[in-house]
């Protein structure tokens, strides 16, 4: 058993994840605050998911720019933010393969939140569905917002 007095989990988050590691290492699982481990396991779902979503309506806003807004001089500046913003999903989905599924399920809504902002930014016309490849990899890897 190690010699750790239990931090409370609100006073100083870093150190009761120190020793919630430590206890765990030990296998002295009476020690574990279970409440609060559980809570911060689930929260880190919640949180990959939060970021899936915020990135995807990003990739959509950006795409939806990129072909429908015609403003050349910020096409670059558009572009690069789709590469990154790809990146990042590809990031979060090999850390998290069993994500692929939500983010297909999501992938609607995200466009509807997207397309809706530009149409407000930029009184732009755009399609009411989904104009890309829907297709995970081609989205993730491909200029798909080029005219075919």
């Amino acid at each position: 058993m190690l010699a750790l007095a239990k931090t409370d989990y609100e006073q100083d988050f870093a150190l009761w994840v120190e020793q919630t590691v430590a206890f765990l290492k030990a296998k002295d699982y009476a020690a574990v605050d279970w409440p609060n481990l559980i809570e911060e396991v689930e929260g880190l779902t919640r949180s990959d998911r939060r970021e899936l979503e915020n990135r995807l309506i990003t990739l959509f806003e950006h795409a939806l720019k990129r072909r429908y807004v015609a403003l050349p001089d910020c096409y670059r500046g558009w572009e690069v933010t789709l590469l990154r913003t790809q990146y990042r999903l590809k990031q979060i989905l090999d850390d998290s393969p069993s994500l692929r599924n939500y983010f297909l399920g999501i992938m609607e809504k995200c466009y509807q939140n997207a397309a809706k902002n530009i149409r407000r930014e930029y009184d732009a016309i755009l399609p009411e569905v989904i104009p890309f490849d829907q297709e995970i990899d081609k989205l993730l890897n491909e200029e798909f917002w080029q005219l075919q």
